[in-house]
């Protein structure tokens, strides 16, 4: 048996978890980061368009700070986040921006003077004072009332990561890559490590560390259709879960893109709206505007891609040998600024779709169909990061629900929780680990590991007549068909059943190949059970939640229920179930800062709402207007309204220019 030791162990090498290896190597601790990929390859480096921070930098962005940010993700998330959450993360982002540009990210800068940008499909002439020029830029992005988007053209993720990954590298952080956390060692509550197989020799090895974070990413590849790379399955998520005590959070609040390259799936950043872009269908009519007259191709993820589909199902969606589509306008920004602001864009549009998108007219417009993109649930966890209910397991970045999201997330938040939350929950965890000893004894270590040996082992064994591939592909199709952007009662019912049915069948499959290493089939016989139990979280999660609410859309419940559904909810494994099972925590109004209300999309009275919100309001605005009549800054008013707890050097002011 071999046993590695470690102060802290991270699990997942894309900006979460190599931000929070740099936290914790800043203290001194000895840091192991786990990747499957070599880090630089992690998925991270997909994200496209940007990375929301309140600079308030560019003409567009005046005005712009916390305040503002954290209500359009309030709102965003459709008032299922964790307000105070969202406080920690809109305070820090500023302060990581920066960071990362003092890391070498080459963030796009302000020009000053005159410069043209497409609003509203018009030619319009924005001037830049000379004080702004050369200070970090931002472009519009869905769901937002500034210009808050940071982006490197739109390579944002790339740059990024290898600046993080090398600022990781620079503290002699150990990265090891080709290695899967199969499992998580644990005794008492309390996590001491993780079960790692090394891909390439298929030999398994215990990590063992004062404290283990998790930072896996999503696990949109439970589904048929995804911008999601392909090792993003969800397993950091499944073995917390297959813990029977950590617990995930809303698991059936995953969110669909509107404009991945259709039918590859290939994302298409929403940066192209961002800069002017807009949506056409079969006739060339631009029919966002018709469905939100005020946000139009701009309004917030889950509202583009359930219109899209709206306009499909009325017959306005574009016929092809892969289906129906809807087309991506962004020739109307002109040659010049597409090859240097979306010039990934233009390369993915020539080599997967044949066509140039700056090509004029409908030449150049790129085929587009909402796809699964982004997973708002995952591992729960405090504010700090940690496990509630498993002491020394964090969690960061997509893989977590720390909560900033709710039900839904705002383009360019999770590129910008990825490194706030490395920060954040990085020095917590780093705290975490210093303060902690590891006392757990080599024989239980021995037990998890002889215990996966022999699980490997009796799937190697099995003579069943089922095929584990047909397995995964059915699964896929089901949470495609019936777990998507809408969502019934008949649909989830006939999911859950047959995915708990598939679930039963994993156990009757043969593993032809016989060998540890280089063996995909041995690698999905252990795979695919686990992500049938996260389907399964999602899909039980949807049907249990009997109201509308951001990406999670139930056609026979089509009204956001405040009154019974404003709540967390929180999904478990019991060793031997095949079902997960769910329970809820609620949101409290009373101590929000901002009480739910009206998102501005769609019709009005479409909210049953919940009678305490509005006496929240009216304490909020009573607070409000006696604070600022006593001449009370945003800040003092704010900590009255909702106090949030977070480390100094992260709270502290933010500075922009021209504001004191």
């Amino acid at each position: 048996m071999k046993i590695k030791y470690c102060d802290s162990l991270v699990i997942g090498g894309g900006l979460a978890g190599l931000r929070a290896a740099v936290a914790t190597a800043n203290k001194g601790l000895s840091t192991t980061v786990l990747s499957l990929v070599p880090v630089k390859r992690s998925h991270s480096a997909a994200a496209q368009g940007g990375m929301q921070a309140s600079l308030g930098n560019a003409k567009m962005s005046e005005g712009d700070n916390e305040d503002v940010h954290f209500a359009d993700t309030v709102k965003g998330s459709d008032w299922g986040c964790d307000q105070e959450v969202a406080r920690m993360f809109v305070t820090t982002a500023p302060k990581a921006i920066r960071e990362l540009a003092a890391w070498g990210v080459p963030w796009t800068r302000i020009r000053k003077g005159n410069h043209e940008a497409v609003i509203n499909t018009k030619k319009t002439t924005i001037f830049e004072d000379d004080d702004k020029h050369g200070l970090i830029n931002s472009r519009d992005f869905g769901g937002t009332k500034k210009w808050r988007t940071c982006y490197t053209s739109d390579a944002t993720g790339h740059t990024m990561l290898f600046a993080v990954a090398n600022e990781a590298i620079k503290r002699e952080v150990n990265i090891e890559d080709r290695k899967e956390a199969i499992g998580l060692i644990h005794k008492n509550n309390r996590c001491y490590g993780a079960i790692v197989r090394d891909l390439v020799t298929g030999e398994i090895i215990a990590y063992v560390a004062k404290g283990i974070l998790i930072a896996t990413g999503g696990y949109g590849r439970i589904y048929e259709i995804t911008t999601n790379a392909v090792i993003c399955e969800g397993i950091g998520t499944a073995i917390a879960l297959e813990t029977g005590i950590a617990k995930l959070g809303n698991m059936e609040a995953v969110q669909f893109h509107p404009t991945p390259l259709f039918p590859s799936g290939i994302l298409l950043t929403e940066g192209c709206r961002g800069d002017g872009g807009v949506l056409r269908d079969v006739d060339g009519h631009r029919f966002m505007p018709d469905y939100e007259p005020e946000k139009k191709d701009l309004a917030s993820r889950d509202v583009v891609s359930r219109r899209m589909m709206e306009h499909i199902r009325k017959g306005k969606g574009v016929d092809s040998p892969y289906g129906k589509h809807l087309w991506l306008d962004i020739s109307i920004l002109g040659r010049e600024h597409i090859e240097k602001n979306l010039r990934d864009v233009q390369e993915i549009c020539q080599y997967f779709a044949g066509i140039d998108p700056a090509d004029e007219g409908k030449k150049g417009w790129a085929p587009v169909h909402p796809m699964q993109h982004y997973s708002m649930g995952g591992i729960r966890t405090k504010p700090t990061g940690e496990s509630p209910t498993l002491k020394g397991l964090f969690s960061a970045g997509e893989a977590a629900c720390w909560d900033m999201h709710g039900f839904n997330r705002l383009g360019g938040n999770s590129v910008s929780e990825t490194v706030v939350a490395g920060m954040i929950v990085g020095n917590y965890f780093a705290d975490f680990c210093l303060d902690s000893e590891i006392d757990i004894d080599t024989k239980t270590v021995e037990e998890f590991v002889s215990a996966k040996e022999n699980y490997i082992k009796e799937l190697l064994s099995l003579k069943g007549n089922e095929d584990i591939f047909k397995i995964k592909n059915r699964m896929k199709r089901l949470m495609q068909e019936y777990v998507g952007i809408f969502r019934d009662g008949i649909g989830l019912t006939k999911a859950v059943d047959e995915l708990e049915d598939l679930l039963k069948r994993v156990k009757n499959i043969t593993v032809t190949n016989k060998q540890l290493t280089a063996n995909p089939e041995l690698e999905e016989a252990y795979r695919v059970p686990m992500m049938l139990k996260v389907a399964l979280c999602v899909a039980k999660g949807a049907l249990e939640r009997t109201e509308s609410r951001g990406a999670h859309t139930r056609e026979d419940y089509p009204k956001r229920d405040d009154a019974k559904w404003l709540k967390r909810t929180l999904t478990s494994w019991k060793e031997g179930d095949t079902l997960p099972t769910i329970e809820y925590e609620d949101l409290d109004i009373m101590t929000m800062e901002i009480p739910p209300g009206f998102r501005g999309y769609g019709a009005k009275g479409m909210i049953i709402e919940n009678e305490l919100s509005a006496i929240r309001q009216a304490e909020v605005d009573k607070l409000k207007e006696d604070m600022e009549a006593s001449g009370k800054d945003r800040y003092e008013v704010q900590h009255a309204l909702m106090p949030f707890s977070l480390q100094q050097e992260y709270k502290r002011k933010n500075k922009r220019l021209g504001v004191k």
